[in-house]
């Protein structure tokens, strides 16, 4: 009898591998028909440590460990989109050191095409410093590293040939942003940007964006309007879109997200969990964002999407570390 129980528990296990296996099979094949998201943007190696309290001016505290955890915005939301079985390609620069081989190979394991993420002699990996308090609040200060090598003359208008939507932040030089976004909107690509870090952006810029996907303080600082009721998204928006900008979603971390296209607006409430590390909360929304998009869902649906997403990412340590897979959004 108790042999009998182990030989079905095992077919059981077998049954179970199998049938996990065939549907990696079909979310990669559906992947390949699926329309294809191009991601330009930086890759970083981030070295986490817990502290008790962010230290203020002059202070110093003591860190609870050091960890190398894969980040940069463009490759947390390019892995972000693999782990949902979207069809996305990363276009980046890394040097040739460990944290840049180690990036590449994490690329690969994750899903990613990265056969346009190329590796400089002489420059160092970007790299990001990186403290997570109690709070789960971060401090973040970035070394770009090779992410500043990639300037406009580095754009090649092969990364466009059948892509459907272009993805874009500013951890690269904003002038290789710009001409991306310029080469993206030739070949009739949608374009999506996420203006982080904040900085001021010029009219040219901003009129090759379809899609802008700002925070609060980023929001504040392109309109110098903050975000206390809904008149002042809308004013905000009425500004942006007189310099091209045609639909904004802006995040507003534990209060959810708000869309406004001159038309419709949409609010999404955040889900209330156990925040442990806000890092890559933003590029998990983004990244749901996007690929909902691509397969076709409406904007409520795609701000949902985000959101549940972030939530998953904020109850987790650590940047790519912390994105969830479609499995566990169901």
């Amino acid at each position: 009898m108790g042999c009998f129980f182990l030989k079905k528990v095992n077919t059981y296990k077998i049954l179970l591998n199998v049938f996990a296996s065939v549907i990696e099979f079909i979310i990669k094949i559906k992947g390949d028909f699926m329309k294809k998201i191009l991601v330009v943007g930086s890759l970083n190696m981030d070295m986490v440590t817990k502290v008790a309290e962010t230290p203020k001016v002059g202070e110093t505290v003591s860190g609870d460990g050091l960890e190398l955890i894969p980040g940069g915005k463009g490759a947390n939301q390019a892995v972000a989109l693999a782990k949902l079985g979207a069809n996305v390609e990363m276009v980046g620069l890394l040097g040739q050191d460990a944290n840049g081989r180690m990036l590449k190979e994490n690329l690969c394991k994750m899903g990613v095409e990265n056969k346009c993420v190329k590796m400089l002699e002489n420059v160092p990996t970007g790299l990001a410093l990186i403290m997570v308090n109690t709070s789960g609040d971060n401090s973040i200060v970035v070394i770009p590293g090779a992410n500043g090598e990639i300037g406009p003359d580095n754009v090649k208008a092969e990364w466009f040939k059948g892509v459907d939507y272009v993805l874009c932040q500013l951890e690269i030089p904003v002038e290789t942003v710009e001409q991306v976004l310029r080469m993206a909107k030739e070949v009739g690509a949608k374009t999506i940007l996420n203006p982080a870090p904040a900085r001021r952006l010029s009219r040219n810029l901003l009129s090759l964006v379809d899609i802008l996907i700002p925070n609060q303080t980023e929001f504040e600082l392109l309109t110098e309007i903050k975000i206390s009721v809904k008149e002042d998204l809308i004013r905000g928006y009425q500004y942006l879109n007189t310099l091209g900008i045609k639909e904004l979603i802006v995040t507003l971390g534990e209060k959810g997200a708000l869309y406004y296209n001159g038309k419709d607006f949409i609010e999404v409430a955040a889900k209330t969990v156990k925040v442990v590390d806000t890092t890559a909360a933003g590029d998990s929304f983004i990244a749901g964002v996007c690929d909902s998009l691509a397969r076709g869902l409406s904007m409520l649906q795609a701000l949902e999407m985000g959101t549940k997403l972030a939530a998953i990412t904020v109850t987790r340590f650590g940047a790519q570390s912390s994105l969830p897979t479609r499995y566990e959004i169901g």
